[in-house]
């Protein structure tokens, strides 16, 4: 079963459209160029900025999500006409986590630190132009609807190329979700300035130990992506143990 959404580091960018493609052929030569877009270029530069000068460490949990799958389809069964996602559900535990662990909800700048009381959380969605990132504000005073119908919003107009760039810059952390591609688990570069992002695998049945007795759980892998300039391994321990409590205790999500 998947979680909504190789070990290959991905990331979102914030970028702008790109012009139509423009593909060149060489006769003979059994390929085609094709030009870079101003979008893939910008994508690229970040990703190497990032990668560059941004340390990097990393974080892993394996989710048990039996109890997340059971409240959402509850959520899907009701008269209310947005159906919520895996990936809604973890954005949210994302922003509770980070109100929970409020020294992990920064951003990094050479002159200080910038240390935040909301949560904004970009959104890693695929575009025939490249990835984009729009930012879904003030998530943690957000129902779980309003968060489904803003990230279907904001992503739908993503894909056409009509964000407008205050709706994709900014934010302190950012989601990844792959699992919908039956991806098991993969790390994602840092968006700077953010300091952290979540990448999410699918959800899969295993055998894993309850009680000293064996037990089939749907597994989800999170591996959590740190900027270590701006938050430290223990720091960074506690977000990853809060958003993994929140994710096994769902109700906790919808409060």
């Amino acid at each position: 079963m998947n979680a909504d959404s190789t070990t290959q580091a991905t990331t979102p960018v914030q970028a702008t459209s790109s012009p139509a493609v423009d593909t060149v052929a060489a006769e003979g030569a059994g390929f085609v160029e094709v030009k870079h877009s101003m979008m893939r270029k910008t994508i690229a530069r970040r990703l190497t900025e990032s990668k560059q000068t941004v340390p990097h460490f990393y974080l892993k949990a394996n989710c048990r999500i039996d109890a997340l799958l059971a409240v959402r389809a509850a959520i899907n069964n009701t008269e209310s006409q947005e159906k919520v996602s895996v990936n809604d559900l973890v954005i949210r535990a994302i922003a509770l986590a980070l109100i929970e662990v409020p020294d992990a909800n920064v951003t990094w700048d050479e002159r200080a630190m910038r240390k935040y009381d909301h949560v904004d959380i970009a959104v890693a969605v695929a575009t025939p132009r490249g990835l984009v990132t729009p930012v879904v504000r003030n998530v943690q005073a957000k129902t779980i609807y309003q968060i489904a119908a803003e990230v279907k919003e904001l992503a739908g107009r993503g894909r056409e190329g009509k964000l407008k760039p205050e709706e994709y810059q900014g934010g302190s952390t950012s989601v990844s979700n792959l699992g919908m591609f039956g991806v098991e688990e993969f790390s994602a570069i840092i968006n700077p300035p953010q300091s952290t992002i979540f990448a999410v695998g699918a959800g899969e049945q295993r055998v894993v130990p309850v009680d000293g007795s064996a037990q089939i759980s749907t597994m989800m892998a999170v591996t959590m992506s740190v900027d270590h300039r701006a938050i430290d391994g223990s720091v960074g321990a506690q977000l990853l143990a809060a958003f993994k409590a929140l994710i096994e205790t769902p109700l906790r999500i919808l409060e």
